[in-house]
C-alpha cells in the first residue's frame, strides 16, 4: 500500500486554510516529501511526520511557491536529528543552485547554533541530487522513477512515480498534457496532479490570471490525463481557485466527465491509500 496524504493544496494567492504545494508519499518504510510549498513544515506535523523523518524530498520545478519553505526543512531536520543525516533533495538542474543559495541565506543561523551547540559541529548536512529521467531511488522494495512534464516558459520540470508492493503513485507538479507525463503514468495506480478550473478562470480579465490557462493542465486535462493512462485514482491538488466549502462534487462532476474511475479532493491534510 502507499499513502498519500495533501499536506499543501494551495497555490502562491495566500489562502488561511490552504497552505502550499505540498504531498507526501509514504511507501513502506520510506517518506517522500514532494514540493516544499510554504507551511509544509507545519502541514507535516498534522500528518504525524517531520523533516527528520524523510526519506527524500523530491522537487517537481523551482517555481517559488514549490519551494518557499525548503530553508525550513533544512533547518528543522538539522536541529531536530542527532545523529548525522543528510537531507536528500532531488529535483531538475538548477536545484543545486537553489539549494546552495537556501543554504548561504542561513548562515547567521548556523553560526548561532554551532557556536551554542557542541554536537552541532558543521552547517546543515545536505545531499542534492538533479535529475531529468530514469530511476532515482531502488531501495528497501521502493523504486522511484523520474519523467519529464510540460510547464513552459518553466524548465525543466519533473514528475515522480512512487512504485511499492505492486502499487504504483504518480505525482505531477504543474504541466500540461504531454506524451512524457503519459508515459510515465502508464498503468499506475493513481495520479496526483495540480488542478485548475478553466471555467472560473477565463472570465476573468486579469493578465497575470489569464496567464496561467496556458501552462496547467484543467481539471478536464488532467481527467482525460489520468483515461489515457489507464490510472485508477485521480487525485486533484494544488487548487486555482481554491474550492468553496461544500464545492467539491462540482469539481468531481468536472472530472468524472473525461475520466471513470475514483476521484479525490480535498483540504489540506485529505488522505488517499492507494493499493
Amino acid at each position: 500500500m502507499i499513502e498519500v496524504t495533501l499536506l499543501g493544496t494551495g497555490s502562491p494567492l495566500p489562502d488561511p486554510h490552504r497552505a502550499g504545494p505540498a504531498t507526501l508519499v509514504r511507501a513502506g518504510s520510506a517518506t517522500f516529501l514532494v514540493d516544499a510549498g510554504r507551511g509544509v513544515v507545519m502541514r507535516a506535523a498534522g500528518a504525524g511526520s517531520g523533516p527528520n523523518q524523510l526519506t527524500a524530498v523530491l522537487l517537481t520545478h523551482l517555481h517559488s511557491d514549490h519551494v518557499t519553505d525548503l530553508g525550513d526543512l533544512v533547518t528543522t531536520r538539522w536541529i531536530t536529528t542527532f545523529e548525522p543525516s543528510p537531507l536528500i533533495v532531488v529535483g531538475p538542474p538548477g536545484t543545486k543552485a537553489v539549494t546552495a543559495a537556501v543554504l548561504e541565506s542561513l548562515a547567521p543561523d548556523v553560526g548561532y547554533r554551532t557556536t551554542h551547540h557542541a554536537d552541532l559541529d558543521g552547517p546543515p548536512p545536505v545531499h542534492v541530487q538533479e535529475v531529468s529521467t530514469g530511476v532515482v531511488w531502488d531501495a528497501d522494495d521502493v523504486i522511484v522513477r523520474v519523467g519529464a512534464t510540460d510547464h513552459r516558459p518553466v524548465e525543466p520540470t519533473l514528475a515522480f512515480r512512487i512504485e511499492h508492493d505492486g502499487a504504483a503513485v504518480v505525482v505531477a507538479g504543474d504541466t500540461v498534457p504531454c506524451a512524457s507525463l503519459d508515459a510515465l503514468c502508464a498503468g499506475a495506480d493513481a495520479l496526483v496532479i495540480t488542478a485548475i478550473r478553466r471555467d472560473l478562470l477565463e472570465p476573468v480579465p486579469l493578465p497575470r490570471l489569464q496567464d496561467i490557462l496556458d501552462y496547467h493542465s484543467s481539471v478536464e486535462d488532467a481527467a482525460r490525463t489520468a483515461t489515457r493512462a489507464g490510472v485508477g485514482t485521480l487525485v486533484l491538488t494544488h487548487y486555482v481557485p481554491a474550492p468553496v466549502p461544500g464545492a467539491e462534487d462540482e469539481w468531481r462532476a468536472v472530472a468524472a466527465a473525461h475520466f471513470a474511475g475514483r476521484i479525490e479532493l480535498g483540504d489540506d491534510l485529505h488522505a488517499v491509500r492507494i493499493g
